[in-house]
């Protein structure tokens, strides 16, 4: 990206946001963007996809910290790009770049004076790796951004561990130009006003101030024809396929950190890396509650009362379970080493809470059979201890 791009484009315009956003607002305004623009959800729309790559530019630089202090600072100088880029050259603006970029340039109250530094070559060091001066750094490599993706699995998948197809647009090496930004069959040349340094350092009096070259804008470089893909940027958006694999035992809102699938650097520099948060979709009978998977089987009252065996399926086929005799309902039973797997090898258990089953109708047998149970058992009370502590509330200080 060009200075110029640094200075008059609105990246918070783009993204919908004020320039006071926090990250977390810039995050949801261009998630939501990126949804609604994205070229698999408008196919053959020219005008989403262009605004879709300007959204997802303009979020690579305030997604960034580092970035985005720049590129608020550059704003602020230039007044966001409302003066244009003339001021490298004097312009018409009638302001002194000489003071900005020899930091005091004669003058009472000339901004920062000599010895003070700052300025303007300060703050474009960090535009055009460079800091402070020195020829040769404003080249220098730099690590592209992280990216981070979402996708949603299934309950079992998340269990078991599966590859999924993940379809992801960003910023990529171009494919045209390999990322030198020049059209195929030509190469980018060395500028020869500051011999690829992207500097040009100018001597005022005993000090010497550098200022990025105006021939190539910074970068070392100039291009006589520019790739058609990617504008002579090197880096084009792009959607691209990824078989990620999702680890056994993943849980909901976990992220998982792929090595060098981020955006690319620059100047051969290392690319970020992909973050993918993975959305676990819920299963209709099983629950989960650390490396326990969970269960709620509904059972009757005889077969609490007497005791019983139970059949319970699982995940992959079923195992057997005896309840015993006189066992409450809410009570949990462990099957151990029928849950989760964890990253050790280590199971974790599988959790059957037991609930008795109130049917909502009965025929008359079976009321017959339940009035004649209700009438044995009369002498039991189940409420005895509420009934006890209710007296204890009704009649205080009694003996």
């Amino acid at each position: 990206m060009s200075a110029r791009d640094w200075i008059e484009k609105d990246f918070y315009g783009e993204l919908g946001v004020s320039s006071s956003a926090t990250a977390d607002e810039i995050k949801k305004s261009y998630r939501k963007l990126a949804r609604e623009l994205h070229p698999d959800a408008n196919p053959g729309d020219a005008a989403a996809e262009s605004r879709f790559k300007s959204v997802s530019e303009a979020y690579a630089v305030l997604s960034d910290p580092e970035k985005r202090r720049q590129y608020d600072e550059a704003r602020s100088l230039f007044g966001g790009g409302r003066g244009g880029f003339d001021g490298f050259s004097g312009g018409n603006t009638g302001f002194d770049f000489g003071n900005i970029f020899g930091g005091g340039g004669g003058g009472a109250g000339g901004g920062q004076g000599a010895g003070g530094g700052g300025g303007f070559s300060d703050l474009f060091g960090g535009l055009f790796g460079k800091r402070g001066g020195g020829a040769g750094s404003a080249n220098r490599a730099r690590r592209g951004s992280d990216v981070e993706a979402e996708v949603r699995i299934d309950f079992v998948d998340a269990v078991k561990g599966a590859t999924v197809l993940l379809r992801l647009s960003s910023p990529t090496t171009c494919g045209t130009c390999g990322g030198d930004g020049a059209a195929p069959g030509t190469s980018p040349r060395i500028c020869p006003n500051c011999s690829g340094s992207g500097l040009i350092t100018r001597n005022q009096g005993a000090f010497a101030f550098s200022e990025p070259c105006r021939d190539c804008r910074g970068n070392g470089k100039i291009i006589d024809t520019p790739c058609g893909e990617c504008g002579g940027d090197g880096i084009s958006t792009r959607t691209r396929a990824l078989n990620i694999r999702i680890p056994a035992g993943v849980e909901d809102g976990q992220q998982i950190r792929l090595s060098g699938q981020g955006e690319p650097g620059r100047n051969g520099a290392a690319a970020g890396d992909l973050y993918v948060r993975v959305h676990v979709s819920p299963h209709e009978v099983f629950g989960r509650s650390g490396n326990d998977l969970t269960l709620s089987v509904p059972v009757t009252f005889p077969e609490l009362a007497l005791g019983t065996t139970l059949t319970i399926p699982t995940l992959d086929s079923s195992v057997t379970v005896r309840v015993p005799s006189g066992t409450a309902s809410g009570r949990v039973l462990r099957v151990r080493g029928r849950g989760v797997v964890r990253k050790d090898g280590q199971a974790g258990d599988l959790l059957i809470t037991l609930q008795v089953h109130v049917p909502s109708t009965v025929d008359d047998k079976a009321r017959a059979a339940l009035e004649a149970y209700a009438e044995a058992s009369a002498g039991a009370d189940p409420r005895a201890g509420l009934n006890a502590l209710l007296q204890e509330k009704k009649d205080p200080g009694e003996t």
